[in-house]
């Protein structure tokens, strides 16, 4: 039955879950962090408008016009903006000169501004500059000084500061390794509704890594991660439900985010679904489908030698249909 998963498999996927979330993840920190600030959200990055207030600031009109795309315009009113000592102005000439948005890149003057932007506390400016430092991107790589960037933002609330800050401190890179400090900072991020730092606040209460074991917080965080669709979370908080693990059971709910988890192209979740298919667990009994999801799960590398049997002595117009709709997924939901 289901639960009869092989050892080997079981074995990979925890690997694969402890591994990965806390050794190559903190191995490459800033690597993995760095589309988070670099694609900061342009609204995010502007002061707020006053509803009593109808004339925008020169730095409001920056912003308007960087989010129609008119990136020269967007320069020049910063430029003037930033001449007033507009804070956020600091911060959008950063953005421009650092993504080479209609003028060539320069990362050295997208530093010159953050630092601007920095010395007025500007958040985003403060967390870019920061990614900056921690990478030796325009300038000297110094990662004590990434840090303190990121803490002044992370003081102030910014959730992806917070969420860097807890990596530093479980690497131990910029600040002394410090697995509690890195489990605050984390919990700090999750709150204030980062996934990834939802996640990985959830395998800390798996693992009991910086705070106390417990299964009921591990599936909390990691069910919250899951419902805004991250794709590991989904997989490890449909393993919880489906064995009622730190919340009430419920197969059918787990067979939900099982498929949802396989369609975003995870072969463990994949292979997991095949096996509910095969077994009409959670859901009708579909040799199709099953044969379907094991096929994809398998061409990932995930070895299930009582999956192979199953599909063996599927009949051949079974195995047909199978292989059809493999072949008509190519190229959807990065399958292939």
């Amino acid at each position: 039955m289901y639960n009869e998963q092989p050892k080997s498999l079981e074995k990979k996927y925890f690997r694969l879950k402890v591994v990965l979330c806390f050794i190559i993840t903190l191995t490459t920190i800033f690597t993995f962090i760095s589309p988070n600030i670099t694609n900061l959200n342009s609204k995010a990055l502007a002061a707020k408008k006053s509803p009593a207030t109808t004339k925008l600031t020169l730095g409001e009109q920056a912003y308007d016009a960087f989010e129609e795309g008119k990136y020269i315009t967007a320069l020049k009113l910063a430029e003037k903006a930033a001449q007033k000592g507009e804070a956020n102005a600091y911060t959008l000439l950063g953005r421009i000169y650092a993504s080479g948005l209609g003028i060539p890149k320069n990362a050295k003057t997208a530093a010159k501004w953050y630092e601007l932007g920095a010395k007025k506390d500007e958040v985003h400016s403060l967390v870019a500059l920061g990614k900056q430092y921690a990478i030796g991107n325009g300038v000297k790589k110094n990662k004590l000084k990434a840090a303190n960037y990121f803490e002044r933002a992370a003081k102030k609330g910014e959730a992806q500061a917070q969420y860097n800050l807890a990596l530093i401190y479980a690497k131990g890179d910029g600040r002394k390794q410090d697995v509690f400090a890195a489990a605050q900072w984390l919990k700090k991020a999750a709150e204030n509704e980062l996934v990834v730092a939802q996640y990985d606040l959830g395998t800390l209460y798996s693992i009991g890594r910086g705070v106390k074991k417990d299964p009921i917080k591990a599936a909390e965080w990691t069910g919250k991660a899951a419902k805004q669709g991250h794709n590991a979370a989904e997989l490890e908080y449909a393993i919880m439900i489906f064995k009622g693990r730190g919340v009430p059971k419920n197969q059918k709910l787990a067979f939900q985010y099982f498929k949802s988890s396989a369609t975003k192209g995870n072969p463990i979740a994949q292979n997991r679904l095949a096996r509910l298919y095969a077994y009409g667990i959670a859901t009708k009994p579909n040799p199709i489908q099953a044969a379907k999801w094991h096929m994809i799960a398998r061409s990932a590398g995930i070895a299930d030698m009582k999956m192979d049997l199953f599909i063996a002595k599927l009949p051949k117009d079974m195995k047909a249909k199978a292989q059809a709709e493999l072949d008509a997924m190519q190229g959807t939901n990065g399958l292939y």
